[in-house]
């Protein structure tokens, strides 16, 4: 973190000495802005019990269109300890979660493995999951081999020309693919408990947007011709136009038309896709996007 080369970006920054990420917007202290049960997660992760989320403040990415742009931007959230983290896994735990998931946790990946390594030495039992955006260094990802049980990595886009104009990251497909198969190389299997929640394994959202159904299914034909069933497929349709999106990119203040879902889901399952996870229309509700501000169980 004194050069920090954690995420693609590698802006090269000295975060302990309180310089913040250029992306990240983030320095050397962990902040985090929710520790709760999130139930909205895919059926196998959060099951009736909840998924333990702790959300992190600050991203490496930066989508125009981003859902929690508040935590996105690190404009709100908590200073935790090492310590602290821990603790606060032991609390989700306590509170009947079916995993400790950790959004968005990239740029602060050495706190982050070092909070799991403090847990596991006090017997802390339940499965570790990566929330990502899918832009992860190979690196990085090696670093979390036998740290993480479950990962849940987006992949956004197959096109360059979206990922720059979305994310400023026309390097985007190239970078998650190569970090999407190291998670799998990882854990190239998919394991399940008795209750059908998922303890081992990788699951890859892809969240379509308005009037974007063309790299919506070069995504989903990449993910199945090069993985198959070894993966889930989470085909999201949950897009929300926050406020004043129009304004940057007029063609993303609406919602995903049903009939452009509709006709991504009919090709997934024309090329032969099984292993996946479909959604509803009513999900694409702010209704569903946390409230950050109350930094609970912070």
């Amino acid at each position: 973190m004194g050069k920090c080369n954690l995420c693609p970006r590698r802006c090269n920054v000295d975060r302990l000495k309180a310089e913040a990420g250029a992306y990240c917007c983030s320095g050397e202290e962990v902040k985090i802005s929710r520790a709760a049960l999130h139930f909205w997660e895919e059926p196998c992760i959060s099951g009736t019990e909840g998924s333990g989320t702790v959300f992190f403040t600050g991203c490496n990415l930066q989508c125009v269109y981003c859902q929690n742009r508040s935590i996105a931007k690190n404009t709100v959230g908590k200073v935790v300890s090492l310590e602290r983290l821990a603790d606060i896994y032991f609390e989700l735990r306590d509170k009947g979660a079916n995993n400790i998931n950790l959004v968005t946790p990239t740029h602060y990946l050495v706190p982050v493995i070092k909070s799991i390594e403090l847990a596991k030495k006090r017997g802390f039992d339940l499965p570790f999951l990566y929330n990502c955006s899918g832009y992860e260094t190979v690196e990085s990802i090696k670093a979390l081999d036998g740290l993480i049980d479950i990962y849940l990595p987006d992949f956004k886009y197959m096109e360059t020309d979206i990922a720059l104009k979305y994310s400023n990251a026309p390097d985007y497909p190239e970078v998650a693919k190569k970090a999407i198969s190291e998670m799998i190389r990882q854990h190239p299997f998919q394991r399940l408990d008795s209750r059908g929640i998922m303890t081992d394994g990788v699951i890859v959202r892809h969240l379509l947007l308005p009037g974007h159904v063309l790299n919506s299914k070069k995504v989903i034909r990449y993910l199945y011709e090069t993985y198959g069933d070894k993966i889930t497929i989470s085909i999201m349709n949950q897009y929300t136009p926050m406020p004043g999106v129009e304004n940057i990119c007029p063609e993303l203040g609406r919602r995903t038309k049903k009939s452009e879902y509709d006709r991504l889901i009919d090709f997934a399952i024309r090329i032969g896709v099984k292993n996946a996870f479909m959604q509803d229309c009513s999900v694409a509700k702010e209704s569903f996007i946390p409230d950050f501000d109350s930094c609970e169980g912070v």
